[in-house]
């Protein structure tokens, strides 16, 4: 399948390497002493012109002495870091942007550090490593896996020899990386909208006890001035990445941002329109977790995968065939599209949504007893997570009154230990719209229990009720008459296409006949008429 190709952004990892002891640490003290202090080159790769620069810092590693615990000679009078910045020939990136610092750090069993206060921690050596170096690289615009290539060409250059560096450890971890697409700020709209893919990761993965699920929408930039969009993010840890992704076990961030100017930049820079990306999250992985240097291949496709996925349903032209579609390239992305990249897998949150909101309007259409309104006003306007003991306090109630009352909606709660929360905060906003419309949303929805029940008796059973709840959400009333046509009365006229085209959907996951809805009467409120199909048929 043919999708645009992404380009990478920020990059950190600590590059380990064993293979020649404390060799390249030695050879980068000469390097810095002979050129007394720093020391400055050029070099090329893959035919672009690139610098390096050499310097030194203070540490705070504790001297070994005359020999390192493996019998090494240290024969330096004090421990000293190295940090070579590498960047790309300003007249080939006027920007300035596509570099990286790489901070070389001795390591050997048993070493330690001083802190501020002057006690001593103990730097962490991979079993088995040895003696060798820890390379920090942080970077940006680079591609990944050219770090290792340009730091030997940059230590070559400035006399180190390049072969240190050229084969990482197998110990070697990433900390950080981010692949994006830059999208011309009049698409980009979808994927940071309310109901766009972002969002609805955040809102609708349920059980939200379980896992971890971090939303960010800021629609103002740091002036303080209205740019919508300007940075939002979800966060979604191990598990919740699964339930959106279910072959991925990286956790990840998801994001659409803006630069920190775009609000004062004309529309033809390309900093003027957003990013949406994807970076790995590795405060989320487990304690005894870590994404090794052979994990790249499967990092870089996870992280694609999910930006073309979230890209899709957000209904971005995700492989445009004339220009650059919806797409604005930048000194870093080129918009070209091509048959490398993953497939995007399709977001399956709309049944997710359909699923909470049946669970919503089943329960309100049976009635929910006076124990369970008040508990569920109390787990709205409380944030949604308190012990049953303090609703029962709440509203003067048996605490063994209100359990029995949560116990009776588990799919619309979720207790744990002592406390009790709404299943997601999907959840959370439909059951604060039926709380502060009580009585209305009860009939509204009584009415959509009818019809279901009609449903049921003509044998259709379960699998009306996330198509009678789509219809209940979005106002739409519902005739369907065994010997009639479908009916579908649409009392907001608003998107009524997007409306019936969403409603197709349910209706085919819940296994009813296609050629029905498609010969579906559709009336609105001022008289007017239509055929379903005609909003159904392409152009």
């Amino acid at each position: 399948m043919k999708t645009v190709t992404l380009a990478c952004h920020e990059f950190n990892a600590n590059l380990l390497y064993s293979d020649d002891g404390l060799a390249p640490f030695f050879a980068a003290d000469s390097a810095v002493k002979e050129g007394q202090g720093s020391q400055s080159a050029k070099f090329s790769a893959e035919g672009e012109q690139w610098h390096a620069r050499l310097s030194y810092e203070s540490s705070n590693l504790i001297h070994p002495g005359e020999k390192t615990p493996l019998g090494t000679e240290f024969r330096l009078e004090t421990v000293k870091e190295y940090r070579i910045k590498v960047f790309r020939d300003p007249e080939e990136d006027p920007i300035g942007k596509q570099d990286f610092t790489a901070h070389i750090a001795p390591r050997w069993p048993g070493m330690k550090g001083e802190k501020t206060d002057g006690s001593l921690k103990e730097i962490p050596v991979p079993k088995g490593f040895g003696e060798g170096i820890n390379v920090r690289v942080q970077g940006s615009n680079v591609a990944f896996e050219r770090y290792p290539d340009l730091l030997a060409r940059a230590g070559a250059a400035l006399g180190i020899a390049g072969r240190y560096f050229r084969d990482p450890h197998p110990m070697t971890n990433i900390q950080d990386a981010e692949r994006y697409a830059r999208l011309h700020r009049d698409a980009s709209g979808p994927v940071h909208a309310r109901d766009g893919p972002i969002a609805s990761m955040g809102h609708l993965l349920e059980d939200d006890r379980s896992g971890y699920r971090k939303l960010v929408q800021n629609d103002d930039d740091e002036k303080g001035e209205k740019l919508p969009g300007y940075y939002h993010t979800v966060t979604l840890g191990e598990r919740r990445i699964r339930e959106a992704f279910p072959d991925h076990r990286l956790p990840k961030e998801v994001k659409h941002y803006y630069a920190r100017e775009a609000k004062r930049l004309d529309e033809d820079h390309p900093l003027a329109h957003p990013k949406v990306g994807a970076s790995l999250q590795v405060s989320r992985l487990g304690d005894d977790e870590t994404v090794r240097w052979r994990d790249l291949d499967r990092l870089e496709r996870e992280l694609d995968q999910t930006v073309l996925s979230v890209l899709a349903d957000a209904g971005i032209d995700i492989a445009p065939s004339d220009g650059n579609g919806p797409f604005f390239e930048g000194a870093y992305f080129t918009p070209d599209v091509d048959e490398s990249g993953p497939k995007p897998i399709g977001l399956d949150l709309t049944r997710v949504r359909q699923s909470q909101e049946s669970v919503v309007v089943r329960h309100l259409a049976d009635g929910l007893r006076p124990t369970q309104w008040e508990a569920l006003e109390t787990l709205v306007t409380d944030g949604g997570e308190i012990a049953p003991k303090d609703i029962a306090h709440d509203h003067d109630r048996h605490v063994e009154t209100v359990r029995s009352a949560l116990r009776d909606m588990e799919d619309l709660v979720h207790r744990e230990y002592a406390e009790v929360s709404l299943r997601s905060e999907y959840v959370a906003e439909l059951v604060h719209d039926a709380v502060a419309e009580a009585r209305e949303s009860v009939k509204r929805a009584a009415e959509t229990t009818a019809k279901a029940m009609e449903a049921a008796e003509r044998g259709m059973g379960e699998t009306m009720s996330a198509f009678i709840a789509w219809a209940a959400r979005h106002g739409v009333d519902v005739n369907d008459a065994r010997e009639a046509r479908l009916t579908l009365r649409f009392n907001d006229h608003t998107d009524v296409g997007r409306s019936i085209r969403e409603g197709f959907r349910v209706w085919k996951d819940a296994g009813l006949p296609e050629e029905r809805y498609r010969m579906a009467k559709v009336l609105f409120q001022d008289g007017s008429r239509g055929d379903a199909w005609r909003w159904l048929t392409p152009g």
